[in-house]
């Protein structure tokens, strides 16, 4: 059995190092290589000659070739089974340094697309799989033949008729061979143990098979003269043949099995026909056909009791039956089958208790002749047993035992299994995959293989699967229980045979010789009629599907339109060979439902399927690589997201806030607005009115503008109107920035040094752009100067002897402060200092009270102000006649856009009010009164709030250019760009839902109406790769919105006070990305809340302007989409009446159809396939 790399010793360990194979390659090996590498080569040598050595040999010869040529450049190694690929790949990367890559279809390849594949075989150099996925990738045109530099045949005996084999060198190698100019070939190299894969048996049809696999493979074969040759590296195995009489079985016994089998088969197919119909009555009726034709052959070869045996165990297991695209049947097919193999197993148990007297649970074995004599078993199986029994006491042993059928390995492995004489041995069935009956996947045959070369299995019962190319050099018993159905089945592996005859012990000599007599000939090309099959080709692509492929690809395109539990999607074909005439009735949910052709009787399902499938490919059913097509072309998906979009997004900010501090100075008018702050309950004192001076008008959003803000006890009601144009002169500027920066310093950072660093940046008028405008409080209307001027003014490093009293003022009674001394007014209203404890305190006036006054502590203790300072903080009070201060601590600055509840907290001088001694305070900033100081704690969340009204007036002008007369409200389009996650009052959530239902509305229906013959399916993931989040995302990248979104809620801290230089703060750098577009900071967004806040958007403009405005919005964002209010109107063939109840069915429905075939359309399933009724509801929006 053993092939792959046989010149070395067998070992059982793990392998050594690898080494040069050269240097392990005996004579022929070396002889078979030079000739390969001159030319195409077959390698006819014996089992376990080294055969997949000289292929390693060829596969190092081609390396500098396949890395020296443009890519896509490979080797491609064929094996004909699935437990061959590992097998494979594993010594070629043992041997050599190329990098193999494996392909099988438990991988999912028939369902791959082009890139996929691309994907899958960049940077590879050697490509192992079976000649199936190869065969249909150069079919699709996934692969070409030029890009194959060297293509392996193993087991090439198997190119023969319309295997995959031959048909990868008719349909594609002989095609480029003839063509002029002929392109790239790959170079061919076979092997085989057998040139003949046929019951052949006269000598001339030796030289004629031979002859025809040479030319077809376009290569000579090489072997050698004798065995003699082989036989100092090689042991032959002794071959023996073991014949039995079969006419011992007792009649009666078969007789009752055969006739409770036949009356079973006919009383559950009966049964059937009320219960099924259509497919699923034609599967029925097929699996159960098939069950009791395996349960007659187990009684013909195995006997009575592995009839039931079989019964038993298929009816015992889980089944996993799968149609021929690997879809499950549904379920109540298969529990009519199950019931079948139930019954047959009771029927088959009852009729051996009753006529052997011997209960079916008897062990059987312990009297094997009287199993023979009842008829239990055949005589065939009795020897079976004689002859494992003969090896009982060999150590290690290792067998294989051959049969034909899949039925036959899972039975023998179960009753070998019960036999006591073989209870040390452990046995395994191995098979491929057999419609009907349990499967085993690739890993289940791997892991077989393995613990049978490692001695963990002694014996594997298995099908031709074994046959092959397996490396298993331990093995040393084959049997084969069923006679070798060809000569090439007979030499893959010398064995004990039991068979009434046996005829091929001849056939490998005579095969070598008649090689050898053939050496001088050469290859004759093949018959036009060979590889000139009538074919459909893409130009495009390159893509082909012939006769042998059209019915495949028909049946493949079917099984992936919709289907469920009642209904699998198949072609039905009707055939007159007496006219010759063939018509295909395919699914209604295919766009396609009735073909017809003409021709041959042979060929007539093939031709009509090939027709099919030009026509499908015509409408765009098919893709250019002739697969069923799953997705829109133009629609790529999420992948082309990947390039645009970067979860780091630009923050996009107003150019109307953005100006250099020294031409702002300069310009001498600016544009007024006046923000009113009150809170809505009446019950306490208003902020004062503030004024926002910009260097141009905001624009009509903002002639009359509101909102709402939270504050500690209430919300406040922000309103904001232009008042006009106002003149200010560059020292005004100055002073008013200086203000500005001090004071919004104080309430955000709470940090006198901080304050002091900001101060100190602000006196230079830059040059360079920044966050510009003014923010000043207003006294009865006008603009209070005078508080501005002396709050601005240097107080934080007080030197000046003038300063220390006010000279508006009459009385200089001057009191201490840490600084020195001071007048009495310039603490009235002041931001104090205390340096013992770093707090900041707003001062309202004077009180009645000095330092030697008594204070009432939490505690319930009194003592006077002097003795708790000195106690508490270490200080002694000089000063003890002067008043105290009151004063209250300063507030700190919040997001009062956050809709929250503050009901808890208060603000309440009662509660933060303290008494200063003047002595222990320095001031800050004097005069301020305290509605200045309460309107100026709203001036970051208002700015903040103007800021993005100011940009979703700029999107609403950027998307009113394609927008026409709609003039959606700006505070709307700030809604669809709020997320829910910045926490305020409206957020995007109900506008995305809108948006989200109009825009499946609205593609459904224009893809409904461009796509109107596809199925559901189609239209489903057309529609999902339309709207896909990853779709969104990317229209919003394209259109530069994301800098738009407000993803996060304000944060104070982060926010850019105007005046402060942005090289002192690099959050605040303004960054210019085009003209008029600026961007601070970036963003972290994800692509989801990206595509939420377009659906949003989508809402916007359908709540505020209606369908054709969120219409032509998305037409706006790039998207090929057409809208029709109206409905289209369709050609009625039917008589809606002949199929239902039309009018009690409206009645019902309270809704009068205009065109009642859409009512029976939504009311069709699938499985009706009438023809010539309306399509079914799948494709219904």
């Amino acid at each position: 059995m053993a092939d792959a790399a046989a010149a070395a010793p067998a070992q059982e360990e793990d392998p050594p190092p690898p080494c040069d194979p050269e240097t392990l390659a005996r004579g022929y090996q070396l002889e078979a290589l030079e000739r390969a590498v001159a030319g195409n080569t077959v390698a006819f040598l014996e089992t376990g000659a080294g055969k997949t050595l000289i292929a390693v040999l060829l596969l190092r010869a081609y390396a500098h070739r396949i890395r020296s040529a443009p890519p896509p450049c490979f080797a491609v190694f064929l094996v004909p089974t699935v437990v061959l690929v590992g097998q494979q790949a594993r010594v070629i990367e043992h041997h050599t340094d190329l990098r193999v890559e494996q392909f099988y279809g438990e991988m999912g390849v028939d369902y791959w697309n082009a890139d996929t594949w691309r994907r899958a075989v960049d940077g590879a150099e050697v490509l192992v799989m079976t000649p199936q996925i190869l065969l249909d990738n150069l079919r699709h045109c996934f692969f070409r033949l030029r890009d194959i530099a060297l293509l392996i045949f193993d087991e090439c005996h198997h190119a023969h008729g319309n295997s995959p084999y031959a048909n990868i060198l008719k349909e594609f190698y002989h095609p480029q061979l003839n063509s002029r100019p002929s392109d790239p070939i790959p170079r061919i190299f076979g092997m085989t143990a057998s040139l003949i894969n046929s019951k052949t048996l006269q000598r001339s049809d030796y030289s004629v098979k031979i002859s025809e696999l040479e030319n077809l493979m376009n290569a000579k074969v090489y072997t050698v003269e004798s065995e003699s040759a082989l036989s100092q590296y090689i042991p032959f195995a002794t071959t023996k043949v073991v014949q039995y009489d079969d006419s011992i079985i007792s009649s009666e016994l078969y007789c009752h099995a055969i006739g409770c089998l036949n009356r079973l088969e006919r009383k559950h197919l009966e049964f059937l026909k009320g219960k099924l119909h259509d497919s699923s009555l034609e599967n029925a009726e097929k699996r159960i056909k098939q069950l009791s034709a395996t349960f007659l052959y187990c009684i013909d070869n195995l006997g009575v009791w592995l009839a039931a045996k079989a019964a038993e165990v298929l009816q015992s297991r889980k089944e996993s039956c799968l149609s021929f695209w690997g879809e499950k049947l549904d379920e109540k097919v298969e529990e009519f089958v199950r019931n079948y193999m139930e019954d047959a197993y009771s029927d088959l148990s009852e009729i051996i208790s009753k006529m052997t007297k011997r209960g079916i649970q008897r062990h059987i074995g312990e009297d094997f002749a009287a199993d023979l004599q009842d008829g239990l078993l055949t005589p065939k199986v009795h020897f079976l047993i004689k002859s494992l029994l003969e090896y009982r006491h060999k150590q290690d042993l290792r067998c294989i035992v051959f049969v034909e059928r899949v039925v036959t390995s899972i039975v023998l492995e179960s009753f070998l299994s019960t036999i006591h004489q073989m209870s040390g041995w452990i046995i395994r069935y191995m098979a491929g995959k057999n419609c009907g009956l349990q499967h085993q996947s690739r890993k289940e045959h791997t892991e077989i293989v393995d613990s049978f070369r490692r001695g963990k299995v002694h014996l594997i019962v298995a099908t031709q699967i074994l046959e092959e190319g397996l490396d298993v050099p331990t093995c040393n018993l084959i049997i084969r229980f069923d006679p070798s159905a060809t000569v090439c089945s007979f030499i893959q592996g010398d064995a004990v045979a039991l068979s009434k005859t046996q005829k091929f012990l001849a056939g490998g000599q005579i095969m070598r010789e008649e090689s050898l007599r053939l050496a001088s000939t050469s290859c004759q090309p093949l018959p036009n009629t060979m590889c000139q099959e009538e074919s459909y080709c893409v130009q495009s692509t390159g893509a082909v599907v012939t006769l042998n492929s059209s019915v495949q690809l028909i049946y493949f395109f079917c099984s992936k339109l919709p289907s469920d539990e009642y209904f699998k999607p198949v072609p039905r074909f009707n055939i007159d060979k007496a006219l010759g005439t063939c018509t295909l009735h395919l699914p209604k949910s295919s766009p396609i439902q009735t073909i017809y052709a003409e021709g041959e009787g042979s060929v007539l399902k093939r031709v009509v399927c090939l027709k099919a499938c030009r026509e499908l490919h015509a409408i765009g059913a098919l893709s250019d690589s002739l697969l069923p097509e799953l997705s829109v072309p133009y629609e790529d998906g999420p992948d082309i997201v990947v390039d645009k979009y970067q979860k780091e997004q630009p923050n996009y900010f107003p150019e109307q806030l953005v100006d250099s501090w020294l031409s702002f100075s300069r310009l001498g008018l600016y544009h007024c607005y006046e923000i009113s702050l009150e809170w809505c309950s009446k019950t306490a004192n208003s902020p004062a009115e503030i004024v926002l001076a910009v260097k141009c008008d905001m624009g009509s959003d903002f002639i009359s503008n509101s909102f709402k803000m939270w504050g500690v006890q209430d919300h406040v009601s922000v309103t904001m109107r232009y008042i006009g144009i106002i003149h200010l002169n560059q020292e005004q500027v100055i002073v008013a920035r200086r203000f500005q920066t001090a004071i919004l310093s104080l309430l955000i950072s709470n940090n006198q040094l901080e304050v002091r660093d900001s101060i100190k940046n602000s006196l230079e008028m830059q040059a360079s752009p920044g966050v510009v405008y003014l923010v000043l409080p207003l006294v009865s209307g006008k603009i209070d100067w005078c508080s501005i001027k002396f709050s601005a003014s240097p107080m934080l490093e007080v030197t000046n002897k003038d300063m220390r009293h006010c000279h508006s003022c009459k009385d200089t009674n001057l009191v201490q402060t840490k600084d020195g001394p001071l007048c009495q007014c310039m603490l009235q209203h002041a931001i104090v200092c205390t340096p013992h404890n770093g707090m900041l305190y707003a001062v309202s006036g004077f009180l009645d009270l000095n330092a030697n006054s008594l204070l009432h502590r939490s505690d319930g203790s009194v003592v006077s102000y002097k003795t708790h300072f000195k106690t508490r903080h270490g200080l002694d009070l000089t000063c003890e006649d002067q008043p105290l201060l009151a004063a209250s601590m300063l507030l700190k600055v919040r997001n009062f856009l956050h809709k929250c509840n503050y009901k808890n907290e208060k603000e309440s001088t009662s509660t933060n009010a303290v008494e200063l001694p003047p002595e222990l305070c320095v001031v800050v900033m004097s005069p301020v009164s305290s509605d200045t100081l309460r309107s100026f704690l709203f001036i970051p969340s208002i700015m903040y709030r103007i800021q993005c009204m100011l940009l979703s007036v700029k999107l609403k002008i950027q998307l009113s250019q394609r927008m026409g007369q709609f003039d959606i409200p700006a505070l709307k389009i700030l809604e669809a760009l709020t997320t829910k996650k910045c926490q305020e009052e409206f957020s995007q959530e109900s506008l995305e839902t809108l948006g989200d239902s109009f825009l499946k509305y609205i593609t459904t229906q224009h893809l409904f109406n461009k796509y109107r013959h596809q199925h559901e399916g189609l239209l489903t993931e057309m529609k999902k790769n339309l709207i896909s989040n990853a779709a969104l995302c990317q229209l919003a990248c394209s259109n530069n919105l994301v800098g738009y979104i407000r993803g996060e809620a304000f944060n104070p801290k982060t926010w850019i006070i105007p005046g402060i230089d942005h090289d002192a703060c690099s959050d605040s750098k303004l960054i210019l990305l085009s003209p008029n577009m600026y961007s601070v900071r970036k963003m972290s967004i994800k692509s989801k809340r990206i595509a939420d806040s377009v659906e949003a958007l989508i809402g916007a403009y359908l709540s505020a302007g209606g369908e054709q405005a969120a219409y032509l919005f998305l037409i706006s964002l790039g998207m090929d989409i057409e809208f029709h209010k109206m409905p289209v109107e369709r050609k009625i063939t039917i008589k809606s009446e002949e199929f239902i109840n039309l009018r009690s069915l409206e009645v019902m429905l309270g809704y009068d159809f205009n065109d009642p075939s859409l009512l029976v359309e939504a009311m069709t399933h699938g499985s009706y396939q009438i023809a010539g009724t309306t399509a079914c509801y799948q494709a219904v929006p």
